[in-house]
């Protein structure tokens, strides 16, 4: 579903210098599959998101989702795509039903299919007693909803979600991991980032840790213990953080 090679991302810094934020970052993920991508705040994991989504043109490397370049097919690619973001960057004045039914219309979806599911979205997401206000009236948990049922109404089998549960009560947290899970129940390729170690502990199939924007270990959790010798996350990631420190050390003593 999705496979990502050598993908990286190079900004300038003022004195012309290449910063990279992404590099050489290589994984993959399957259908029916929740794959986390971990990894300190300043890690790369935002800008990873936002080249897969095509958001931001990669430097170097691509990713084939779907069958789809994300710098070749990038209008393919969003139409194979669920993108979720903890800026939900929704329009005020609309109300959630208003906004649902234009992304809709953005991806072609007739308007018969628009109507039916977002019928089951409103209930899956408890939104009936909101559907109608306008969206600058709405609390942040609310808006999240209406995020999601916009980031789906045309029913992608790739979700990806960017810090998904970042600055939300706890309640409203737990329905976004209940939906992730109910992704990977449809069969869907879903990939989240987060720098929450016990919230990826309890959501992903496989954890791919980055640092630094480069690959640090990519595994399911019985491949990673065994690899380390570590049963909580915490440890494993720390784990191999010293030892890609203790290497840089190695070489710097070298010259």
């Amino acid at each position: 579903m999705i496979e990502v090679m050598n993908l990286s991302k190079i900004f300038r810094q003022k004195d012309g210098s290449p910063f990279y934020a992404v590099k050489n970052l290589s994984f993959s993920a399957n259908s029916g599959e929740i794959v986390g991508l971990l990894g300190v705040n300043g890690a790369g994991k935002t800008t990873t998101m936002r080249m897969l989504s095509t958001v931001l043109k990669s430097s170097k490397g691509t990713a084939i989702i779907e069958g789809y370049d994300i710098n070749k097919d990038s209008q393919k690619v969003r139409s194979k795509m669920g993108f979720l973001s903890g800026d939900t960057g929704l329009y005020g004045r609309l109300t959630p039903r208003e906004t649902i039914r234009y992304f809709g219309k953005l991806y072609d979806v007739e308007n018969s299919i628009i109507e039916n599911r977002m019928k089951k979205l409103i209930d899956l997401l408890d939104m009936n007693e909101f559907m109608d206000k306008r969206i600058s009236l709405l609390s942040t948990g609310m808006k999240q909803k209406v995020s999601i049922a916009r980031s789906i109404i045309h029913d992608p089998p790739v979700m990806i979600f960017d810090e998904p549960t970042s600055g939300l009560d706890i309640l409203t947290a737990r329905n976004i991991v209940s939906f992730i899970h109910q992704c990977k129940e449809e069969g869907k390729c879903v990939i989240f980032s987060t720098h929450i170690m016990r919230e990826a502990e309890r959501i992903a199939d496989k954890i791919v840790m980055i640092h630094k924007g480069e690959l640090l270990a990519e595994g399911t959790w019985t491949e990673m213990k065994e690899a380390t010798g570590k049963q909580d996350l915490d440890d494993i990631f720390v784990n191999y953080v010293d030892s890609v420190t203790k290497k840089e050390g190695e070489i710097h003593n070298e010259f």
